[in-house]
């Protein structure tokens, strides 16, 4: 039997590690809630941010966390140029070849960071992964704590920008009715563009929070894409609020999963709980019916 304390240390890091979560669900959900598509170079774009803060830190020697700033606006404007000039005139409006789009360029961008960086396992040098934090009785990552800070202040900050600006009041009446917006003078094409470049905004500050603590291959991002659809499920496809509540529970659930049935099979209760979202609540906690 584990003891009181040893379960609270497990669910207090699962909450850390699901704030985190939250931040690539955050990009997905987004996409999702204004194009009405399922990103699958979600993953893709990921494993290229781990990979660009993998280089500021190891070859260029710029702090992990400094780095996340310029990075998020470097992707930020990368994700506006994917989907203003190619994703866009590729799909020619129609949602199947928009899907399709999205595989081809998560395939192309994997084999291309698979040729550049081979299939090696990289990782930050230094010991910062094994730093703590004391908390009483428990010992906490210091990486997932600052991870956790980081994601809630984006998450705050995605929240008064969808409320607070013009931008943001766009994004919502695009995503909302997007022709009644066309006719209200808004550049729908623009408004995709840049919600897509704030979910790839989203993802490099990710990266920054994730690799302290882990690794990055060519294909690492597909096993967070996984995760993070499971939490866009479970809090409602396009729900900013779902998207950040699901992220700590499915956090807590991954932890508890992993000290009870072991690291292999931690994420079998992620999964389970897809399942019985789909069942049970196919809208989600805060979806809507369509």
């Amino acid at each position: 039997m584990y003891t009181p304390a040893i379960v609270a240390e497990a669910m207090v890091n699962g909450l850390l590690t699901g704030a985190v979560y939250a931040l690539v669900a955050l990009g997905l959900t987004l996409v999702y809630g204004v194009l009405h598509i399922i990103n699958f170079a979600h993953g893709a774009l990921l494993t290229c941010a781990m990979f660009a803060v993998w280089a500021a830190s190891e070859l260029l020697g710029i702090n992990v966390y400094l780095a996340i700033p310029p990075l998020a606006l470097i992707f930020l404007a990368l994700g506006y140029a994917l989907q203003r000039f190619v994703i866009g005139p590729a799909s020619r409006g129609d949602d199947a070849n928009t899907l399709l789009v999205t595989l081809g360029l998560s395939i192309a961008i994997e084999n291309a960071l698979l040729a550049a960086f081979k299939s090696d396992t990289r990782t930050l040098s230094g010991d910062a992964a094994f730093d703590v934090v004391e908390l009483g009785p428990m010992l906490l990552s210091r990486p997932r704590l600052i991870g956790f800070a980081v994601a809630l202040v984006v998450a705050l900050l995605l929240w008064a920008l969808l409320r607070r600006t013009d931008s943001g009041k766009a994004i919502r009446a695009v995503a909302r009715e997007k022709m009644g917006a066309s006719l209200m003078g808004i550049d729908v094409r623009h408004i995709y563009a840049l919600t897509f470049g704030i979910g790839c905004a989203c993802l490099a500050v990710a990266a920054g929070l994730l690799l302290p603590t882990f690794y990055v291959t060519p294909r690492v991002g597909q096993a967070f894409v996984l995760v993070a659809f499971t939490i866009v499920v479970l809090g409602g496809m396009g729900s900013v609020a779902g998207a950040l509540l699901g992220g700590l529970l499915i956090g807590v659930v991954e932890s508890l999963g992993g000290l009870l049935l072991g690291e292999s099979l931690g994420q079998a209760g992620i999964f389970v709980i897809f399942i019985l979202v789909l069942l049970l609540r196919p809208t989600g906690l805060f979806g809507a019916r369509a």
